[in-house]
């Protein structure tokens, strides 16, 4: 595991924001580290980068624990959080220049990076008139110069336009299979992680909820049939009356636990009969936000 935490807790006076958490991060993933606003994301990771003290539990990092190894373990460890540290009046060139000399990196590093997060083009650009996308790709580039291990980015794709989020999933994904990074990356945009993540960690009120592989998240969902069909609920109201259960009503789809490809044609059939346009019908697996709810719900 790149990141192993055993019982993690933290406590910001009398309000505990971590509790007992105990994170497993292989080597070679995409980490998504989900939940909603104030579940205590950044907190988790400004323990994992040591800017907070452990008060209670331990964190591992290569296997070495963070507090007396700190040092080596931050060499090897590159980060953004939330928005990229960046000089605005800087080209997005001079701005890894500067970096390289703080870090006494190789200048033939920046070229490479601009390279990577296909800025070159625009590398002689001033940084404050980058796009959003842009920027947090300077950003990203800015954590990779060192050439770490590990990667771990809080929010990276916050306030970026579809275009800007593409590009940073890509980029991610791209570390992992051609450069084998680990990345760990929290975010509240959770079709977002379903896209790239190997495995997801759920955190709510400080508590990890669930830990796994995205597969395994998905195997927590029994598999919905959903109907997209007119006036939904007199669709329901027939499919409840003819013994069907229907667990969920929204004014276009009704969704009904799948059990058979058999008992789909029998539910089609059935709407048929009784003048129900049905303009869709098939097997679904629950998304990763319905998955999220039900577990949140549920804690």
């Amino acid at each position: 595991m790149v990141i192993s935490t055993q019982d993690l807790s933290f406590n910001f006076g009398d309000q505990q924001v971590v509790k007992s958490l105990s994170l497993q991060v292989p080597e070679g993933s995409i980490y998504g580290f989900l939940g909603p606003n104030g579940a205590g994301k950044t907190t988790t990771i400004k323990l994992l980068l040591n800017l907070l003290k452990v008060q209670s539990g331990s964190i591992h990092i290569f296997e070495q624990d963070i507090q007396h190894h700190r040092i080596n373990i931050l060499s090897q460890i590159g980060s953004l959080i939330e928005q990229p540290a960046i000089y605005q009046h800087l080209t997005g060139k001079e701005n890894l220049l500067n970096r390289a000399l703080l870090l006494r990196v190789p200048v033939k590093r920046v070229d490479d990076m601009l390279a990577l997060v296909q800025l070159t083009g625009a590398g002689d650009k001033k940084a404050g008139q980058y796009s959003l996308g842009m920027k947090q790709r300077l950003g990203i580039a800015l954590a990779l110069l060192a050439d770490p291990k590990l990667l771990i980015l809080d929010e990276p794709t916050n306030g970026l336009d579809p275009n800007g989020i593409i590009e940073v999933r890509e980029l991610l994904i791209k570390l992992v299979r051609q450069y084998n990074k680990t990345v760990f990356i929290s975010s509240h945009l959770l079709a977002e992680v379903e896209r790239m993540a190997t495995h997801v960690g759920i955190i709510n009120n400080g508590e990890l909820l669930f830990q796994g592989s995205i597969n395994e998240l998905q195997a927590l969902s029994q598999p919905q049939v959903c109907i997209e069909a007119d006036n939904t609920v007199d669709a329901a109201n027939l499919l409840t009356r003819n013994h069907f259960m229907v667990t969920d009503v929204t004014d276009n789809y009704l969704y009904v636990p799948y059990s058979s490809k058999q008992k789909i044609a029998e539910i089609n059939s059935l709407l048929n009969r009784n003048g129900h346009a049905v303009y869709s019908i098939g097997k679904q697996q629950k998304d990763l936000e319905r998955l999220f709810l039900d577990i949140t719900q549920k804690a």
